[in-house]
């Protein structure tokens, strides 16, 4: 799809399949961040929490499941993010993102969003108010 403007009301955003998630993807959002909690980048403080492993930072996620709009900056911008975190990212855990549009109001196209990990649960679920330019 080239255009965000051709959408009808069902129809989904090219998914995404991102990279499975590495240890120094962690550490470098950490360092972008400025969230240094260590359950996101060392194992043994991850265990001491109870958690079974180092786990993504929940924003990294939502970071991520922005990328479905990026191809699309030129036709308009995110007016509205709002997520809910359903489930941990781990380690080498493959996330698919997703998006599909469900209304499209005088140039406001309303979107379910979400992101699934490899066993199709969700990690995360929201919606996004993509605002077109005139």
């Amino acid at each position: 799809m080239s255009s965000l403007k051709e959408l009808q009301c069902g129809e989904a955003l090219e998914t995404i399949q991102l990279p499975p998630v590495s240890r120094l993807d962690l550490i470098k959002y950490a360092g972008a961040s400025g969230d240094f909690n260590p359950i996101h980048t060392i194992d043994e403080e991850a265990t001491k929490a109870g958690l079974p492993g180092i786990i993504a930072h929940g924003m990294w996620t939502m970071g991520n499941l922005a990328k479905l709009f990026s191809s699309h900056y030129e036709e308009g911008f995110i007016q509205e993010y709002k997520i809910r975190f359903k489930g941990m990212v781990f380690l080498n855990d493959d996330i698919t993102l997703n998006a599909s549009l469900v209304e499209a109001n005088e140039g406001k196209l309303t979107f379910d969003v979400k992101a699934v990990n490899q066993e199709n649960r969700d990690v995360i679920k929201g919606s996004v108010v993509f605002c077109l330019h005139d």
